[in-house]
């Protein structure tokens, strides 16, 4: 997609973010009530009119070409926009450019068929359809994608679809799922046996069969993790996506540039809970003529926060610069980093945020605890952390072994 990015100078840019960081601020930010409080079905018809009002902003869609109906941003410029678009839940979601429609979305533009893309890609990018994507499994670990009991069964000029899946994040309500399904299992190569097909919404033997209850909340449209079952789903054969057998491979280029985009979206939601910290410290009376602020211990989390956040902010930019201008193979290490260090991050921010407001950090009163509930998924989807960590370390100590061999 680098070739079809927009280049925009400082000054550009600068604009666009303003412009993003009043419409956040001043329309998206006074709904979280409603969203704190489960009150999904009446915001949705209130999102569906501020997403028209994003569009005539110039800021819908802005990862894809404008040829595709988006703004074209090169991803590092786009990591500056997401990290105003985090201020709020709502932010991704009300520009088009939320997970899990932002990764399919790049995964049609890049492999779908023009049919597929007239089908799907062309109604997600106007915002007509939101569609969702199942790959995880409750019986297999999630960051093993190799590891799939759900089938899809050639049948003459239709794929038969057999297997459940589960944290399939948006189905409620989604208009088609693209599913990862074993479709060549006798290939001695474990990477070539899955495939990815798309299944509309409703197809018989598609069964929503909950929205998993995540830290007791169990969310609404969007804002849902889904559990879902297919038996006996039969899809035309021409809904297969990309090669059959490069399931796997379609799933590491989804999610290379969809660990960025979580670390962009990250950092923004440090930064608000940062400014809530800070202006709760700020103002909190503790005792006559002293407030939280006053305390070292609470300048310390403060100081911390601001330095990790930092940091996180860098790492991420260069991350999106590496792929923006080298490809993906050459920003893996340096995405392998960012999906540990900015989670981590995240958390900490949080954490000592919700520590400085005491018992109202516990409370829907503030954002803070509904990103704690959500966000502790951080460290665990898109690859857990202990699971970056074991590569990072592998990569790094494969030089030392590969010299003690030679010793």
């Amino acid at each position: 997609m680098s070739g079809d990015a927009v280049a925009l100078s400082r000054g550009d840019l600068a604009v666009l973010l303003e412009t993003a960081r009043r419409f956040v601020r001043s329309e998206l930010v006074p709904l979280e009530p409603m969203l704190l409080h489960g009150r999904w079905a009446e915001i949705e018809p209130v999102l569906a009119g501020l997403r028209g009002k994003a569009r005539a902003l110039g800021l819908w869609a802005p990862f894809l070409p404008p040829a595709h109906g988006g703004l074209g941003l090169p991803l590092d410029a786009f990591a500056h926009l997401s990290e105003v678009l985090g201020w709020t839940p709502f932010g991704h979601y009300v520009c088009n450019c939320q997970a899990p429609d932002v990764g399919n979305m790049e995964l049609l533009l890049q492999f779908g068929t023009p049919a597929q893309q007239a089908a799907w890609l062309a109604p997600l990018v106007s915002g007509d359809l939101r569609s969702c994507f199942a790959m995880t499994e409750p019986e297999h670990a999630g960051s093993n994608p190799v590891m799939l009991s759900t089938t899809a069964v050639r049948d003459g000029d239709a794929w038969v679809i057999n297997g459940r899946k589960w944290f399939t994040s948006s189905a409620d309500g989604a208009a088609f799922a693209v599913v990862m399904a074993v479709t060549n299992p006798d290939d001695d190569r474990q990477h070539f046996r899955a495939s990815q097909i798309v299944v509309p919404i409703p197809t018989p033997g598609f069964t929503l069969v909950r929205n998993i209850s995540v830290m007791g909340e169990r969310g609404g449209g969007w804002a849902s993790h889904a559990e879902v079952r297919f038996d006996d789903v039969r899809v035309p054969a021409a809904n297969l996506l990309g090669a059959q057998g490069h399931g796997f491979a379609l799933a590491q280029e989804r999610l290379g540039p969809g660990r960025i985009h979580h670390c962009m979206r990250w950092i923004g939601i440090c930064e608000r809970a940062f400014d809530l910290m800070c202006r709760y410290a700020s103002q909190r009376e503790v005792a006559p003529g002293e407030r939280l602020a006053d305390k070292q211990q609470v300048q310390f989390w403060i100081a911390e926060s601001r330095i990790e956040i930092h940091a996180a902010r860098l790492m991420v930019l260069d991350a999106a610069t590496r792929m923006t201008h080298d490809g993906q193979e050459a920003a893996r290490e340096a995405i392998g980093y960012i999906k540990v260090f900015v989670a981590n991050t995240l958390q900490r921010v949080l954490d000592r945020a919700i520590q400085v407001h005491g018992a109202l950090g516990m409370t829907d009163d503030t954002p803070l605890a509904w990103w704690y509930r959500h966000e502790r998924a951080a460290r665990i989807y898109d690859g857990a952390d202990e699971v970056h960590k074991t590569v990072i370390a592998r990569r790094a100590l494969r030089p030392y072994r590969e010299a003690g061999r030679r010793s």
